[in-house]
Order: structure tokens, then sequence, then C-alpha cells
């Protein structure tokens, strides 16, 4: 009753367009009300503590450092660099936009960013070069959803407060499933453009790509710097962003010399708005995580899917269908603050890695961001391009196939991510 109650308040709120943080709330004083303890000053303290974290303070300087990448000329840099490594390739510019969403992942961790400076940069480019439209839009929109599994991403950060993760042992997991995705993203396109008579750019010359390199090494740096930090225990996470933030303000300062006080002060009220609007619900959510916890729902929710404990595969299987049918309808952050928090005490009872199933589960989320009929990313890069939903729609299938078969690969057989992450963590 108490877990029917929670469920069905917080879905009519959603319903009725109210926004999630609000839906989270609203959800969250039915329960009080229903347990007979409702207290304003609890529900106001609950919400003030759900956002004192040491750790949440990554937010805020992974964003600057996201803003300022695209602002201060390291993002041009490295598609400057992809496309003279690859762009002369059959399809190259489609391998450009993934060798370049993969770096791009390095550097600002939001998939919306990387989905943005991606089409912005080389839609053009690929529309003048006569690249079959929906495909293009599907591979850009695709490789920009690989940003929240490659540190640093701002949803892992999230699924380690709301489910009390490492996030040490989140970024250094998600190196491996982001470069598989990659990987996955290139056999696609290598099979859609096949056929495809493309025009392709001339081979560049060793000088050019020297050029490339020295241009763009700055800007390669940012990514090594904050691994090799986190892997040694140089700096915690926390740190880690505002190393990446300080680095990138410095490089694009004056190294590049594209970043002005103008765009900086942009750049600032960008992310405090960003970072407001996360907060909120952050804090919307943990006030949630703990009524969900004193109503005792995690554990009716265990008794539910009980069968499913003693067959961890079967159970991980039951829960990726689950988050991704809700990934298809709920932006990825909210879906992370109000499942991992349930879902956790069963995933802890199978005996499964909470790192492997937070990876598992911000993947999972990842491709609900280029699923119909929401899909956020889906909708940002339609935007930008101006170019028809129903486009991107076709474009964007197979990718959403092959990532899905990935995901199942890394259900039945989870050592593909947890032996290289063993390793990486030490």
């Amino acid at each position: 009753m108490t877990l029917a109650i929670f469920l069905a308040v917080l879905l009519v709120s959603i319903l009725l367009g109210l926004p999630v943080a609000f839906a989270l709330l609203l959800s969250s004083m039915a329960l009080m009300v229903h347990m007979d303890f409702f207290s304003a000053d609890i529900l106001a303290q609950s919400l003030i503590n759900g956002v004192d974290s040491f750790t949440l303070l990554a937010i805020p300087f992974f964003l600057i450092a996201g803003e300022v990448m695209a602002s201060g000329g390291l993002s041009q840099r490295i598609v400057r660099l992809a496309t003279t490594y690859v762009g002369h390739r059959q399809g190259g510019l489609g391998y450009v936009a993934i060798m370049t969403s993969v770096l791009l992942a390095g550097l600002s961790g939001s998939a919306v960013a990387d989905a943005a400076a991606l089409v912005s940069i080389l839609y053009p480019m690929m529309k003048a070069a006569k690249y079959p439209e929906a495909p293009s839009m599907g591979l850009l929109a695709s490789g920009g959803i690989i940003a929240p599994v490659i540190p640093p991403s701002i949803p892992l950060i999230l699924v380690g407060v709301a489910g009390g993760i490492s996030i040490k042992n989140l970024f250094l997991g998600g190196i491996v499933p982001g470069l598989l995705m990659g990987m996955t993203l290139m056999f696609v396109w290598r099979w859609t453009v096949r056929k495809e008579n493309l025009e392709t750019a001339e081979k560049a010359t060793k000088a050019e790509k020297r050029a490339a390199l020295k241009d763009g090494i700055w800007a390669l740096m940012l990514p090594v710097i904050i691994i090799v930090g986190i892997r040694f225990g140089i700096f915690t996470p926390t740190e880690a962003a505002v190393v990446a933030a300080t680095y990138a303000i410095f490089i694009s300062t004056f190294v590049y010399r594209e970043l002005t006080i103008k765009r900086f002060y942009h750049i600032v009220v960008n992310a405090g708005r960003s970072t407001a609007m996360v907060m909120f619900l952050v804090g919307c959510a943990m006030v949630a995580a703990w009524l969900i916890t004193v109503a005792q729902l995690p554990q009716q929710l265990a008794e539910m899917l009980g069968p499913l404990v003693d067959s961890p595969r079967l159970l991980m299987a039951v829960i990726m269908i689950l988050v991704l049918c809700v990934g298809m309808v709920m932006d990825l952050s909210p879906t992370i603050l109000i499942l991992v928090p349930l879902l956790m005490p069963v995933i802890k009872m199978a005996g499964i890695d909470p790192t492997y199933f937070g990876l598992l589960f911000v993947i999972n989320c990842s491709i609900g961001l280029i699923t119909p009929p929401v899909g956020t990313v889906l909708n940002v890069v339609c935007g930008v391009a101006r170019v028809p939903m129903s486009t991107a729609v076709k474009g964007v299938l197979p990718f959403i196939g092959a990532y899905m078969v990935l995901l199942a690969l890394f259900v039945i057989f989870p050592s593909i991510i947890t032996v290289p992450m063993s390793f990486v963590i030490g």
C-alpha cells in the first residue's frame, strides 16, 4: 500500500506536468501524511541535508569546465585533431564524430553539451559533403551519450551520491564501457556507409598531424590529468573537478587566448543556473530517499523481486528493462535519483557489485536520452541542426539497437566490465 501511494502520487504529478523535483516533494509529503508524522521542519531539514555534501561540489566545477571547453577553443581543437587523423577514410566525418565524442566525453561529462557541440561543428561539414541526413543525425546524437559514461561524469556523481557508491570506482570503471560504446558506433557506421559514395578529405601529411597534435595536446591532457590524479589518490573526484575547471580556464585564457571576461561571465551564470536546478532536484530526491527508507519501501520491493534475488543476471535483466522503459519517458537525472535508492538494497541482497550496477544504470539511462518519445539529446540535436524529429528518429534506430545489444552483453557477461574495472581500480 505504501509503495503504491508513493508511485501513484509521483506518476500522477509528473503526468500533470509538475516538475520532477516538485513531484518528488509532493510524493514525499504524501508518504509522511500516510505514515502520520508530517512535519514541515523535518521536510525542510531533510531538503537542506540532502545537498549538504562535499561530493556534490564537483557538479558546479565540472559544469564550468565543460562550458569553458566549448567557449575557450578546446572542443574545436579536439575536432580538428580527429579530422586530421581519420577524416580521409570512407565516411571519414562519421569517424571524426565518434573519435571527437569519446575525447569530448573525457572533457565535459554532459551528454547535451557534447551532442550540441558535435552537431554545431560537424553537421554543417557532413551536410556540405552530402552525407545521408538521417544516419548522420543518428550518429551525432548517439555519440553525445558517451559523455555520461566516461569520466568526468555528472550522472556518475549522482549515482554515487544516491546509491552510496564510490565515485572514484565509478569514474575509473566507466572508461572501458565508454570506449566500447565508441567502438560499437564505429561498427554500425561502417556498415551504414559501406555502399555510400561519400566525399573524403585528402590524407593529412605527417607535418599536419604533428601540428594538430601539438595544438590539441593541451586539451587532451585534461582527461589524463583527471584519471591519473584520481587513480593514484592525488586528489578526490571533487578536487578533480576544481583541477579541471582551473586547468580549462588557464589553457583557454593564456594558451589558446580565446576566453574573454565577457564570455567567462556568461559561463559562470549558465553553470550557476544549471547547478541550482540539479541541486534542488538532488535535495528533493534525498528527501524522497530518506522517506523511502523510513517507509521500508526497498524491503517491499525486495519481496516482490524475491524470486529473482538468487539469479543475479536475471535480476539485472529485469531491472535493465524497467530502467529502459522509465528512461524513455523521463530524463536521466530524475531516473537516477528516484530509482537508485529504491533498487540499491535489492542489488546488495543479490550480491551484485554496486559499481557494476551503477555503470549499467547510467549506460541504460543514457540510451534513454536518444530514445523517443522524450529523448532529450535527440531534441537538442534536432533543434541545433534544424532537422525534423522524424529524420533523427529514423537515423538513430540502428545505433539504439547496437547499444542495446552491447548492454545485453554487459548483463550476460559482467566480466566485460568487472575485470578491466578491477585492473584499473587496483
